[in-house]
């Protein structure tokens, strides 16, 4: 299991509500980003979190992943990077991103625990 909890909530964030996207940063993420971004640091990590059919949750809502790109389980395990995107693909899939359902931006607040199964 991979699980993290969220440190803070760049003031942008909520600004992507009706897009419903969330992009998850680590501690490391620079200046520039840290306003787009919910930062969080990981409590423990697994080898491939990020998989077609897993489930994540934040706090205990859940979500399934849809979509996973190429350099989505890279980023995050180096970065604590990816962009969560709650809708479906268009096309093709960035490589840093994930794709999940149900399509509702989640309720997220400092500490809120992220995890992936």
């Amino acid at each position: 299991m991979t699980q993290s909890t969220v440190q803070e909530i760049g003031v942008l964030v909520p600004t992507f509500q009706e897009d419903k996207i969330v992009i998850l940063f680590g501690p490391s993420a620079p200046a520039e980003l840290r306003e787009i971004s919910v930062i969080h640091e990981f409590n423990e990590l697994s080898e491939e979190p990020l998989r077609v059919g897993g489930t994540f949750y934040f706090d205990n809502e859940a979500f399934t992943i849809t979509a996973v790109g190429s350099l989505a389980n890279k980023n995050f395990k180096e970065l604590g990077h990816i962009s969560i995107y709650f809708q479906e693909p268009e096309g093709e899939v960035l490589p840093g991103s994930i794709f999940a359902s149900p399509f509702r931006f989640p309720t997220i607040k400092e500490g809120t625990v992220i995890s992936f199964k």
